[in-house]
C-alpha cells in the first residue's frame, strides 16, 4: 500500500493519498483546490490512477478540489448520503464500504461537526475529518452541527475502536501529524468529561470566530456539479420521465455505469447493460465495447448512475469519441427511485 499524508499550510488541512502499489490505483481523502497540480504530479511520479476522491464534509475552511479532480481525471467523487453538494457522483452511508484493488474503507457516520460528517476505518487507523482532532474536537457551532451528535460520535463511535488505532485528522494547527485512540481517550483535553451535559456546555461556550472562508468556501462546495444545464441545450441529456416512458424501445440503448455494490444494493433498470464507469474510455473509443454496439446496432446509447454525474461525464467523453445522439438521464437512478420507475434486482 502506498500512504501519503500531505498539508495545506493555508487552511491547515490534511489531504490523504492511499494506493495499491500492485494495481495502480488510488482514492485521496479531503482535498484542497490550490493544490490539485501537486496532487496530480504525485500521482504520476508514483505511477497511480486516481479512482476515487472522497470529502469526509462540507468544508467551511477551504475549496475542496472533489471537482477539479473529477474534471481532470474522471475519478468518481464520494461524499455521505446526508450531503447536499452537488458534486457528488457517489453517495454512502453508514458501514459502506469504499473500495479501490487492494484498498477498502469503511465509512462511519458521525454528525456533529457537521450533519454529513463522515469519518473512514482502514485496517490499523481511522481518517477522523474534523470530528475528532489530536488533543481537541471538530467545533458545532455552524452546518447543522450538534454538540449532542458529537458526543455520541465520539464516544459511541471512535473510542469504541482499539487504543493502538491510529487517528489520522482533517486538521492540526499545533504541527502534529497522527494520535492514538488511547492517546486521544486520555489526553485530549475536551474529552475529559463525565456527561454528555458537560460535553455540550463545553463545545456551546467555545465562542470561536468563523473560519476566515467561510463566506467564500461553503457556496463554492455546495455548486461544483458537472455542468447539467449545458449537456442539456446540446440535446445530451433526457429527462427521467421521458427514459421511463421510452423503456423498452427497441432504439435505445440503456447503460447502466455504476459499480458491482450499488447495482445488488439499488437494483438496476430492466435491459440494461453494465459497463463500468472506471473502463469508460476503453469502451467508448473505436473497437471498444459501446463504440462497435452503437455502431453495429444504430441504438441510442443512453448512460446513467445514481445521480447524474457520472452519467453526464460519460455523455460528454461518448459524444468525444464520435457516438453521436449519445445521452444519459438527468438525476441517474436516484430520481428513477422517486418517480416509481421499473427497476429489477
Amino acid at each position: 500500500m502506498i500512504f501519503r499524508q500531505l498539508f495545506d499550510s493555508v487552511s491547515s488541512t490534511y489531504t490523504y493519498l492511499i494506493g495499491s502499489r500492485s494495481h495502480g490505483e488510488a482514492l485521496i481523502i479531503d482535498p484542497v483546490l490550490e493544490k490539485v497540480d501537486r496532487y496530480l504530479q504525485l500521482l504520476a511520479e508514483l505511477d497511480l490512477k486516481l479512482v476515487k476522491a472522497v470529502d469526509t464534509h462540507l468544508h467551511a475552511d477551504h475549496v475542496t478540489a472533489l471537482g477539479a479532480l473529477r474534471d481532470r481525471t474522471h475519478c468518481i467523487t464520494v461524499m455521505g448520503e446526508q450531503s447536499k453538494v452537488d458534486v457528488v457522483s457517489l453517495r454512502i452511508s453508514d458501514g459502506d464500504s469504499i473500495d479501490i484493488e487492494g484498498v477498502s474503507l469503511t465509512a462511519l457516520y458521525t454528525p456533529g461537526h457537521t450533519d454529513d460528517s463522515y469519518c473512514f476505518l482502514m485496517d490499523d487507523r481511522v481518517f477522523t475529518g474534523d470530528t475528532l482532532l489530536i488533543r481537541g474536537t471538530g467545533r458545532t457551532d455552524f452546518q447543522h452541527g450538534d454538540a449532542s451528535q458529537q458526543y455520541d460520535s465520539i464516544f459511541g463511535r471512535l473510542l469504541t475502536l482499539p487504543d493502538d488505532t491510529l487517528v489520522f485528522p482533517g486538521h492540526d494547527y499545533k504541527g502534529d501529524s497522527v494520535s492514538t485512540i488511547a492517546e486521544e481517550r486520555a489526553f485530549n483535553p475536551r474529552l475529559q468529561v463525565e456527561s454528555k451535559e458537560e460535553y455540550v456546555e463545553l463545545m456551546n461556550n467555545l465562542n470561536l470566530p468563523n473560519p476566515k472562508m467561510m463566506d467564500q468556501a461553503v457556496p463554492a462546495n455546495m455548486k461544483i456539479g458537472f455542468h447539467q444545464d449545458e449537456l442539456r441545450e446540446r440535446g445530451w441529456s433526457m429527462t427521467c420521465e421521458e427514459a421511463i416512458r421510452r423503456l423498452g424501445e427497441p432504439g435505445l440503448l440503456l447503460v447502466d455505469l455504476r459499480d458491482d455494490g450499488e447495482r445488488e444494493r439499488h437494483g438496476e433498470i430492466p435491459g440494461a447493460v453494465h459497463a463500468s464507469y472506471l473502463e469508460l474510455d476503453q469502451h467508448v473509443a473505436p473497437g471498444g465495447l459501446l463504440h462497435e454496439l452503437a455502431v453495429s446496432t444504430g441504438k441510442q446509447l443512453v448512460f446513467y448512475c445514481a445521480y447524474g454525474e457520472r452519467s453526464a461525464m460519460a455523455v460528454e467523453a461518448a459524444q468525444g469519441a464520435g457516438i453521436s445522439g449519445a445521452c444519459h438521464i438527468e438525476g441517474g437512478l436516484e430520481r428513477w427511485k422517486k418517480l416509481h420507475g421499473p427497476l429489477a434486482k
